[in-house]
Order: C-alpha cells, then sequence, then structure tokens
C-alpha cells in the first residue's frame, strides 16, 4: 500500500510515513507505573493525539492496562451546563472505547449520577468493573471552559486518593495549553492563574519537536519506499525551515511530491519553492496562526520583537504561554526568537495583510518591456506611493509600533507577486528590520529603522548595520529606510525625503526617511 506525509490529524501507521509517537515522551510511562496523574501539552499538530492513540493501544496490549485515549471537545458545545457537557463527553467516550478496546476491556454502562458527578460515577464504575488498571488520556481538556471545567477537574482530583482500584491509576489531560492557562471565566476571557483544582499532578510535560536525526529517518522512510532521495544539503536545510515542527516537516515535502510533483531528487531550490508556496497558500495550521496574533498577551511579545526593541516588563506566564503555543522559543545563546524561519515569514504576512487589502490599484511601473525590475523605477513607485497614500494606510494596521513596516511590506508583496519573494529577519533588540527582495536577478537589501521621540537619529547607527547586512549577502549597494514617528512632525506626504549615503567600506545606501 502507498504512503503519504500527513499533514490533518492523528497519523495512521498503514498509510503515513511516522516515527515512533512515543519517542518524544520517554517519561510518561513511569509517570504511569508510578499512578501519576499529568498534564501534556504541546502546540497543534506536533503529534500529541497521535502519540497517546499509539501509547494507549501499546499499554492495552501489553495485557497489564486498560488504556485509552478520549476527547473532551465535544463538551465545549455546553460551556454551562455541566450536565449536558458531562452526558455529550460520556457518549463520544464510549465511542472511543469500542473503537480502540478489545470486548472485555469496554466500560459498563455509565451509572446515573447528578450533573456534576457523573463523570467521577463513570470512572468509578469503569474501575471497579475492569479486569485491569485503568489510564486514561482526555484530549483536548482545555477546550472546556467555565463551570464544566472547574467540575471535570474537581471530579478528577476526588477521585484521585482511590486509584488504582476505584478510579483510574492514571490520568493524562491533553491540550494545548498548561492547566493554568485553562480558561474559566464568561466567554474565556480569564485564566486559571493555578494548578488548582488539578493540583494533583506529578507534572507538565510538553513534546518537542523533531531532531535533525528523526526528520531525516522520517524523510528517508519515503526513499526506502518510493527510491526518491533527498540530498544532504536538502536535509540541512529543511531542518533549518522548520526547526522540526512535525506538521511542516511533514507539509514541506508533501508540497514537493503532491502539489509540485518533483520525481528526481529533492534538492535545497525544492525546498525553497514548497515553502513559498506554503505560505502563500495559507493552509489551516498557518491560518491558525493568525488569531493568535491578536490575542493581547502574544501580541505585547511578536509587537516588539517584529519592531527590534526590547520586551520590557511581561509576566513570565505570558511568555512561557507563547513558548507553550509554539510561536517562539528560546534560543540556546539566550532570548526569545520566533519559533521557526517560516513561522517569521508568515507573521508579518498576515499582519501585513490589513494594509494589502486596503492598497489603491498600482500600475508596475518598476518593470521593464522584459518584465525586469527596474530598482530606480520601483525606488520612484514607493516614495509616490508613500507620499500618497502612507498616511492613512498606517491606521489599517493591527501593531501600531510597526504599522510604517506593514504598510511598506504590504506595497512590496505587490511587487513580488508578479515573480519575486520577499524575506525578513528581525530580533529582540535589534532595533531593526531587515527584508531581502528577490526579483528574477535583481536583489535589493533593505533595512527599516524608526525614529521615536527621545532617541538620537538612527541613520549611523543604520549604515553601521546595513553594511553588515550587505557584507554577509554578497551586495554593495541597498536601502535604509527610516521611519520617523516622533511626536509632533508633519505629514508623511511632507516629510518624506530621499537622499545617497555611503557606509564606512564605500557602499552605496540610498536613504528614504518618511
Amino acid at each position: 500500500m502507498a504512503k503519504w506525509f500527513n499533514t490533518a490529524g492523528p497519523c495512521q501507521a498503514d498509510i503515513h510515513y511516522m516515527l515512533s509517537p512515543t519517542a518524544r515522551l520517554p517519561e510518561v510511562l513511569q509517570m504511569i507505573d508510578q499512578r501519576g496523574y499529568f498534564i501534556l501539552h504541546a502546540p497543534r499538530q506536533v503529534g500529541k493525539t497521535t502519540a497517546m492513540i499509539a501509547l494507549g493501544q501499546e499499554l492495552t496490549a501489553s495485557g497489564i492496562y486498560t488504556a485509552v485515549m478520549v476527547s473532551a471537545e465535544v463538551g465545549a458545545a455546553f460551556p454551562n451546563n455541566i450536565g449536558m457537557a458531562e452526558d455529550a463527553m460520556l457518549g463520544v467516550w464510549r465511542s472511543a472505547c469500542q473503537a480502540r478496546l478489545p470486548q472485555e476491556l469496554l466500560p459498563p454502562p455509565w451509572p446515573d449520577a447528578k450533573p456534576g458527578e457523573r463523570i467521577s460515577a463513570a470512572l468509578k464504575a469503569w474501575a471497579a468493573a475492569s479486569p485491569r488498571p485503568v489510564v486514561l488520556f482526555i484530549d483536548e481538556i482545555d477546550a472546556l471552559q467555565n463551570e464544566v471545567l472547574i467540575s471535570v477537574l474537581r471530579q478528577i482530583r476526588d477521585g484521585y486518593p482511590n486509584r488504582s482500584q476505584e478510579f483510574p491509576q492514571s490520568i493524562a489531560l491533553i491540550g494545548l495549553r498548561d492547566v493554568r492557562d485553562y480558561k474559566v471565566a464568561s466567554g474565556g476571557s480569564e485564566r486559571l492563574g493555578t494548578s488548582s483544582p488539578f493540583n494533583i499532578k506529578v507534572r507538565s510535560i510538553t513534546m518537542r519537536n523533531f531532531t535533525i536525526a528523526e526528520m531525516v529517518e522520517l524523510y528517508q522512510q519515503h526513499t526506502e519506499t518510493t527510491g526518491q532521495e533527498f540530498t544532504p544539503e536538502a536535509f540541512d536545510y529543511a531542518y533549518e525551515l522548520t526547526n522540526g515542527q512535525p506538521w511542516l516537516v511533514n507539509a514541506l515535502v508533501k508540497v514537493i511530491i503532491e502539489d509540485m510533483k518533483i520525481v528526481e531528487t529533492i534538492t535545497v531550490e525544492h525546498f525553497h519553492q514548497a515553502k513559498e508556496i506554503l505560505i502563500q497558500r495559507n493552509d489551516t495550521h498557518l491560518d491558525s496562526l493568525a488569531e493568535r496574533l491578536r490575542e493581547p498577551r502574544i501580541r505585547q511579545i511578536l509587537e516588539p520583537m517584529l519592531a527590534g526593541e526590547d520586551l520590557g516588563e511581561i509576566p513570565p506566564d505570558d511568555r512561557q504561554f507563547a513558548v507553550d503555543l509554539g510561536l517562539v522559543r528560546r534560543h540556546p545563546a539566550g532570548g526569545l526568537v520566533i519559533a521557526n524561519p517560516i513561522y517569521r515569514e508568515v507573521m508579518p504576512r498576515m499582519l501585513a495583510g490589513g494594509p494589502r487589502d486596503s492598497l489603491p490599484l498600482i500600475a508596475p511601473t518598476w518593470l521593464d518591456e522584459q518584465g525586469k525590475l527596474i530598482p530606480e523605477a520601483l525606488l520612484t513607485a514607493f516614495l509616490k506611493f508613500w507620499r500618497q497614500h502612507g498616511q492613512p494606510l498606517l491606521k489599517s494596521a493591527p501593531y501600531h509600533e510597526i504599522a510604517p513596516h506593514l504598510v511598506m511590506m504590504a506595497f512590496l508583496h505587490r511587487v513580488v507577486n508578479g515573480g519575486g519573494t520577499l524575506e525578513r529577519e528581525y530580533a529582540i533588540a535589534s532595533r531593526r528590520m531587515d527584508l531581502y527582495l528577490r526579483y528574477g536577478e535583481v536583489t535589493i537589501a533593505i533595512e527599516l529603522k524608526v525614529w521615536r521621540d527621545g532617541r538620537r537619529d538612527p541613520l549611523p547607527e543604520g549604515l553601521e548595520q546595513i553594511e553588515g547586512y550587505l557584507a554577509g549577502l554578497g551586495l554593495d549597494w541597498g536601502w535604509l529606510v527610516i521611519f520617523d514617528r516622533r511626536s509632533g512632525l508633519p505629514d508623511i506626504e511632507e516629510r518624506t525625503t530621499c537622499e545617497e549615503a555611503v557606509t564606512a567600506t564605500g557602499r552605496r545606501i540610498t536613504v528614504i526617511r518618511g
């Protein structure tokens, strides 16, 4: 049977390339043996559900446990009706058990109980009737909110002292967030902020990304099945792009094989093309980032990162929340960085969506008759656009601190949509954003700086920084754009200027102030 790279839902071993689902969770078996209750939280589509379904099957097949994964998601439809939420969950739990457990290990009929006691009563009855200790993995637990969530957590906590004869030996709560981030207020606007009422957990663990060795192992399954090989450089580049994020690891090569229909050896260039296709297509996984970017807790971290500013006083829980969601990671050398280069591309593109949709019609006057980009014509077109439309378009940008950056990127996306690419570099406290525009044989390096109240003119620092940027790219000219955000200035139309400068090593820089 043919096998495929999977990007939708849990992997199935008979049709999907997959790694050992439990290899990234070595501590789980010990916690189960110790009768521990624990939290497993990780971003979407890193393999949580696949791993826990497989672990349930392995534990059951061992002959020692009755183990199964169930979902709490259906209970989310009843955020303020505990009884209806419990009935809905218990209904799908029975279906999951029937699909994943042998007949002799199925739970007995759920006993009648009052609302707020039905989960507890069901688990007590099951533990008492099961010939083996019950191990239960409850997926999507953080879909529950308000009274329903508190009730479920308390019922599990209250049964905990009686494990494993009268209650499950081990229970894992599985979701995106750690327990302190579960939503408990009306509408989910506030967080639990504590492990109580689930203060019985042994540990909160997360599921790491693939290592490069694991990614290579996954890709080589395809080589062994089909004979199609990867260059060593392609492995390195794929890992650089994804940092081992499982969905991205699968999605890139799926695009190469199924969409680009590449049948020869897969190279770095194939992965580069797949990355662009994936970003432009804005698949569900990437699209789900958009709603995160507007959450205040995420915005307070990403906005200064994109602007190259210091994070300032951000609560540790909020920083950890962004890490847990997989949006950022802690760099080994220190500091937070965007989780991987693909996310680093996707986030500004999504944020520039408002300005991009608000753009006026712009004729591509920057192309010659053969369709080649003319940098001087592009500069003229941008200056005209910025003077005429920059001021009103700033209001369409969702992040105020980088509104000029987003408007400029929206314009440049209009340029590269004709057949080029635009890449970005930014980091905490760098006070800059670097853009790299490539269109055919033409490349333009652009550095963006902001002049804020109480600071010096960023021109000297900007010239020094863009010199290093150009040197790394092997270019001898570029643009330095300084957005003046100081108070009390004339409108953009009046203050926008363009002049030439030279770096210490003689590189020619076009300085745009606006």
